[in-house]
C-alpha cells in the first residue's frame, strides 16, 4: 500500500495530534485524528491504522502516569466498555459516521451548558450517582471509540464530573484507553480491519506519535490545573460543535 506525499501531509498531523492529547490532555482531542486521516483516506482503513498507535501510545503513557489514577473511577466505566465494544463490533463499518458525530457533538455541547450552568449555581453540582454516569458514559466512550476511535468527548464528560486533580485525570484516562484499546483489537480482526498493508503504515507513523506523546506530557507538566480544566471545557465546546458541522455536512452529502 503506497501513498501519495499529500496523504502523509494528513496522516503525520493526525497522528502526532493524538499524542499530543493521548500524552497530557485525557484524550479529549485525540477523536480529530481519525476524521482528519478519513479526509484522504477510508474512514475503515483510518481507523485500522491508528488502533495499533494507540495501543503503542497507551503502552508509553502506562509508564508515565504509572497509579496515578482513580481506580473507583476507571473501573465501572471500563466494565461498562464492554457494552460498548460488543455492539460496536458489530456495527463497525456499518453505522453512518455522520449520525454518530452528530448525536456525540449533540451530547458534548448540552454537557459544557451543564458545566457552565453549575458555576453559575443554575444546575445541581453532581449529574447523578457514579455508578450511573460510569455506566452510561462508559457505554457509549466503548461504542464511539470502536466505531471511529471517538471516545474522547464520552470520557472527558465522565470525568470531569469526578473532580479529580489534573494528573489523576490524565492518568485515568491512559488506564481506561489502555484497556479498552486493547479489547478492541477482538472486533477489529474478527471482521479483518488490520492486515499486513495497515500495520506497515502503522509502523511508519510511530515516530511522530512519539514526537506527540513527549509534546503533551511537556505541556502537561507545565499547564497549570485551573486553566487545565477549563481548556478541556473549551476543547469539548470546540469539538462538539465540529462534530455537529461534519454530521450535518455529511447527512446532507
Amino acid at each position: 500500500m503506497e501513498f501519495e506525499l499529500s496523504t502523509w501531509a494528513f496522516l503525520i498531523p493526525a497522528v502526532m495530534i493524538a499524542g499530543i492529547s493521548k500524552g497530557g490532555f485525557g484524550a479529549s482531542i485525540g477523536f480529530l485524528a481519525t476524521p482528519l486521516m478519513a479526509l484522504v483516506i477510508s474512514p475503515v482503513l483510518a481507523a485500522a491504522i491508528m488502533l495499533p498507535i494507540l495501543i503503542m501510545i497507551d503502552h508509553a503513557n502506562m509508564i508515565t502516569y504509572w497509579r496515578k489514577w482513580n481506580w473507583a473511577s476507571v473501573w465501572p466505566a471500563a466494565a461498562a466498555a464492554l457494552i460498548g465494544i460488543t455492539v460496536g463490533g458489530f456495527a463497525f463499518g456499518k453505522v453512518d459516521p455522520s449520525w454518530l458525530r452528530l448525536g456525540l457533538g449533540s451530547i458534548a455541547i448540552l454537557f459544557t451548558l451543564f458545566l457552565w450552568a453549575r458555576t453559575q449555581g443554575w444546575a445541581p453540582q453532581s449529574s447523578g450517582p457514579r455508578g450511573v454516569r460510569a455506566g452510561v458514559w462508559g457505554s457509549i466512550t466503548g461504542f464511539t471509540s470502536t466505531i471511529a476511535h471517538a471516545g474522547g468527548p464520552p470520557v472527558t464528560m465522565y470525568l470531569l464530573d469526578e473532580k479529580l486533580s489534573k494528573t489523576t485525570y490524565q492518568a485515568s484516562t491512559v488506564l481506561l484507553f489502555w484497556w479498552i484499546n486493547l479489547v478492541k483489537l477482538i472486533p477489529y480482526g474478527m471482521v479483518g480491519a488490520i492486515d499486513t498493508s495497515s500495520l506497515m503504515i502503522s509502523v511508519k507513523l510511530i515516530p511522530a506519535a512519539i514526537v506527540g506523546v513527549l509534546l503533551g506530557v511537556w505541556l502537561h507538566k507545565r499547564a497549570p490545573e485551573k486553566q487545565f480544566f477549563q481548556a478541556m471545557v473549551v476543547f469539548l465546546f470546540i469539538i462538539g460543535c465540529k462534530l455537529i458541522w461534519d454530521g450535518l455536512t455529511g447527512l446532507q452529502g
